[in-house]
């Protein structure tokens, strides 16, 4: 769909060549709720002859039917399309519409302003040059005005439309636009965007939007369609140095082998030498093929295959670099994040993190400090929660190749996904890599893993013994202990209860203290795998992310998962150190199985079903596992 023009009557060849070279702009509305944003956007389509006649009449049914301005029309139905939106008169979710003018096209994503949908509005936000800010004249700078400023800022968006709505609520009132005007300019100052253009105006009745109010004679800026028909955004993008994340090796047949993907930046050419990431092998470029045929030329924001002149290994992820300026690399990194599930953050839990075709696991510390959005004071913060912000540094199982942010928003955003329910649960910019101490280095050993445990007759293994409070894992441990004792085997047993009394005796129950409680202890237990031992860990460990992160910090046959599954109504009769009975009256919180979740294991390699055998009994099966293995040579 396009604008109308009387062209198209006349020279259609004309009219669509005219179409395809004009430039896009993408911006979004953001504010907080009830600010006209959709109301808008239905405006901008309404002027800009984007409604069909049929569309047109539905418009003006629904109006009638479940609108808000009485027998006018409601533009915001145009936009908020989800039927809970019209039924509570709120935006939910993302809406993308696209409109155009003679002279340039756009894509406009009408975000939400409650703060629940914050997540919403960043994603809108991500891929938007320009913001277009509702503010109510009525109510002026409010909490979400603040909030969603700070992601835009946050997110690289640089131009900003401080749209002053509803002015006809207020008589078109100079003094309350003025008072506006100057309120935000003191609060964005520190969020340096490139620009702040306010204009008054009132979406529903028209003023402003695309033609100059009468009713605002005292305002000489221009119409919000003149703005976005003239703003600059040019990010420079084809001077920044080349980078092309690789999302496919396009291998049609033995005779073509390319790397396709999007430029993230620069310019690429027949002949530039190239430097692949996180590898650095070198090559010169052969081709740029596209669909339509090879190129002599590519620049950032188009999708292309580049074939190479030498046969280096290059996998979707990695990153193919300017030689003579690639992309610094790195597996350490400090990073805004903002946090988008109602779960708050686990710091010391494994993530997976998405930056542009390459996943890594990535294990996000403890807030360095949290933001507050009204004042950009930097907060204490042990984690972050539902649209939290803060910085944060980040550890990869891999080295990746990345630009800053501020630098390249393709090559330093990414997302944070949940390992286990797959939700996106955060989002976050990189800042920069961490540079460790150069003067610390891996030193190499002599007697290894390998020479310990033949010293002691035995196969090196981590036993982790996971059930709720009470179910016998501490007894079953110490019975398998003494069993392997009297056969003159090395062991040590690492439980919950003790090392709380030293290692651990800062931790306290909240999830975030759990998740770093499982991950001392794993690294303590790999320790003692690595000097030869049958290691027994007893602890709770009620998430499977835990567990999970504990296995992989030893090799395949060295993590024996041990479900002492005992059901919660047994260990509760039991109650052998009173915990379940102050769990109850509430003096324990967050005490597993009653106000904490508990994650079974899906597929442990034991399980021992303690209402159905005595310790002793459940030891022997341990002990029986252990020899058959291969554990006990």
């Amino acid at each position: 769909m396009a604008h109308v023009s009387d062209q198209i009557a006349e020279d259609i060849l004309g009219y669509l060549q005219s179409h395809e070279t004009k430039s896009l702009l993408r911006f979004i509305t953001c504010g907080s709720v009830d600010d006209g944003k959709s109301t808008l956007i239905g405006r901008l389509l309404y002027e800009s002859k984007m409604i069909f006649e049929d569309q047109l009449a539905a418009l003006e049914a629904d109006s009638k039917r479940v609108g808000t301005q009485g027998q006018e029309i409601d533009f915001a139905l145009l936009v908020d399309g989800l039927a809970a939106e019209r039924e509570q008169g709120i935006t939910i979710d993302v809406a993308y519409r696209f409109f155009s003018t003679d002279r340039r096209k756009f894509i406009v994503a009408d975000t939400p302003g409650h703060e629940q949908y914050t997540r919403n509005m960043a994603t809108g936000a991500s891929t938007a040059d320009v913001a277009i800010l509702m503010i109510d004249a009525r109510k002026g700078i409010l909490t979400q005005t603040r909030r969603h400023s700070f992601i835009v800022s946050l997110l690289g968006i640089r131009h900003v439309v401080l749209a002053i709505n509803k002015l006809d609520l207020v008589d078109y009132d100079r003094a309350v636009y003025d008072e506006i005007v100057e309120a935000y300019g003191e609060f964005a100052e520190p969020l340096n965007f490139a620009s702040v253009t306010p204009i008054p105006m009132s979406a529903l009745r028209g003023d402003n939007i695309t033609d100059k109010s009468g009713k605002t004679p005292w305002y000489n800026g221009p119409t919000l369609m003149a703005y976005l028909e003239t703003v600059e955004v040019a990010d420079g993008a084809e001077d920044r140095p080349f980078r092309m994340p690789v999302q496919w090796v396009n291998r049609p047949d033995l005779d073509f082998r390319g790397f396709s993907g999007m430029i993230a930046g620069g310019t690429i050419r027949p002949g530039d030498a190239i430097k692949s990431l996180p590898s650095s092998k070198e090559s010169t470029v052969r081709s740029i093929a596209t669909f339509n045929g090879e190129l002599d030329r590519a620049v950032a924001g188009q999708s292309v295959t580049i074939t190479l002149n030498d046969e280096i290994d290059i996998s979707r992820g990695d990153v193919l670099c300017a030689a003579d300026d690639p992309a610094p690399a790195a597996d350490q990194f400090q990073a805004h994040i903002l946090w988008m599930n109602e779960q708050e953050m686990l710091p010391g839990r494994t993530y997976l993190m998405k930056i542009g075709a390459t996943t890594a696991q990535a294990t996000v510390a403890a807030p360095k400090y949290a933001i507050d959005v009204n004042t950009m004071e930097h907060l204490a913060a042990k984690t972050l929660e539902l649209n939290g912000i803060g910085v944060c540094n980040l550890n990869l199982d891999r080295t990746i190749a990345f630009d800053p942010y501020t630098e390249n928003r393709d090559m330093g955003g990414f997302i944070l996904i949940d390992r286990l329910s797959n939700e996106t649960v955060g989002v976050g910019m990189i800042d920069f890599a961490l540079r460790r101490a150069s003067n610390i280095h891996r030193q190499a050993l002599v007697v290894d893993k390998d020479a310990r445990a033949e010293l002691k007759g035995q196969k090196p293994v981590m036993l982790w013994f996971t059930g709720l409070s009470g179910s016998g894992k501490s007894t079953i441990a110490n019975a398998l202990e003494q069993k392997l004792l009297a056969m003159g085997r090395h062991t040590t047993i690492l439980d919950g209860d003790n090392v709380r009394h030293g290692l651990n005796k800062d931790l306290g129950f909240t999830d975030a203290d759990r998740v770093e409680n499982i991950r001392r202890v794993s690294e303590v237990g790999k320790l003692m795998v690595e000097a030869g031992l049958i290691t027994l860990v007893s602890f709770i460990s009620p998430f499977r992310s835990e567990r999970r992160m504990a296995r992989q910090m030893l090799e395949d046959d060295e993590f024996v998962e041990v479900h002492v599954d005992t059901p919660l109504e047994v260990a509760e009769e039991r109650d052998v150190k009173g915990l379940y009975k102050k769990a109850r009256k509430g003096e324990i919180k967050n005490f597993t199985g009653i106000d904490s979740p508990y994650e079974a294991p899906l597929e442990p390699e034991i399980r021992l079903a303690t209402t159905d055998m005595t310790p002793d009994e459940a030891a022997d099966q341990l002990l029986a596992f252990l020899r058959e293995k291969g554990y006990l040579a």
